[in-house]
């Protein structure tokens, strides 16, 4: 098979891990990811990276294909079936029915997708990015920090793993500020940053003064505008550190280390591993304010601190809704 431009073997550095633990090298799984964007895309590289941990760990071999097409999908996960890798990890929203007739071919390989529908027994698992605590929060400091009360959301598609984080972001800026008003745009692609750029810029015309980055291109735009953002998934602060103020992160380690640790057993069953996405599990956070750290009123901060302990305590419960949210600018 010819990977598209890059076939993840880890190198020299994991031999290394390996020979340090040959414990675990005597029991390495076979692990492979498909991929239907470039890795470096925010969604895909958060797998990539707990993937990657557990590979230096000496836990697993670790490769995978990116950039599959849709119409490939179920092509390129029978060859890593055939080829003995005990646990295949990919996403599933665009070819559900060909994944899972996979799975029911292979009933031995262990299937961990990305996916919106239910586990299929005996060996098809699920998994989601149920970020919406840290979601709700970022809402509130963006809230918190519109000075026009105009806010812009740029996602890729109405399904409902975006439409939850949507959700959740606006009720928490509605907290803040109950007469907050969005402008929301799906371009209709998990990867195409230039289309992402235009529909912010958009929104920025119109009064927007803090755009929701859930894709990558958005936050450009608000650097170049000089308004500001909120990310998602991955913390962008870095790149861009008067620009992002907070973001939802997602940590896939504890979906992978769970899945790996029932495969390992042998009791590796048809399971949803959403759970392992909320932040009792450690799956989602809310970045730190970093460089917004005293840019943002102390108050402000008080009050998403507060929502965060209520939501560890339980006494506070994000809502999960995944309808496609509504703009309501003028």
């Amino acid at each position: 098979m010819t990977f598209t431009r890059r076939h993840a073997v880890l190198g020299a550095a994991l031999v290394a891990a390996s020979v340090a633990t040959p414990v675990f090298a005597q029991a390495k799984l076979k692990v492979a990811a498909i991929y239907t964007v470039p890795v470096e895309q925010q969604w895909v590289s958060r797998i990539d990276k707990a993937l990657k941990a557990a590979a230096a760990r000496g836990e697993v071999e670790y490769v995978f294909s990116e950039n599959v097409a849709n119409a490939d999908y179920e092509r390129v996960m029978r060859q890593y079936a055939e080829k003995g890798h005990t646990l295949i990890v990919g996403e599933s929203f665009a070819v559900e029915a060909a994944a899972r007739k996979v799975a029911k071919d292979y009933p031995k390989v262990a299937f961990l997708m990305g996916s919106s529908g239910k586990p299929q027994e005996p060996n098809f698992s699920v998994f989601d990015n149920y970020i919406q605590e840290p979601a709700y929060l970022t809402g509130m400091i963006a809230g918190g920090m519109s000075k026009s009360g105009k806010i812009g959301m740029v996602g890729g598609f109405p399904i409902p793993e975006v439409n939850r984080l949507m959700n959740a972001f606006m009720a928490g800026a509605k907290e803040v500020n109950p007469k907050a008003e969005f402008t929301v745009t799906f371009i209709n692609s998990w990867f195409d940053p230039p289309k992402a750029k235009e529909a912010a810029f958009a929104m920025i015309d119109k009064g927007a003064d803090v755009m929701y980055a859930e894709r990558f291109g958005v936050s450009d735009a608000a650097k170049e505008r000089k308004v500001l953002a909120i990310g998602n998934v991955i913390n962008t602060q870095a790149q861009y550190p008067d620009t992002v103020v907070a973001s939802a992160l997602w940590n896939m380690e504890p979906t992978i280390d769970a899945a790996l640790k029932a495969v390992k057993a042998g009791q590796f069953k048809a399971e949803d591993y959403g759970k392992y996405s909320t932040m009792k599990f450690k799956g989602s956070e809310l970045s730190p304010l970093g460089s917004f750290e005293k840019k943002v009123p102390a108050d402000l901060v008080a009050k998403v601190k507060a929502k965060e302990k209520a939501i560890a305590d339980g006494s506070f419960t994000v809502k999960v809704d995944d309808g496609q949210p509504k703009g309501s600018a003028k």
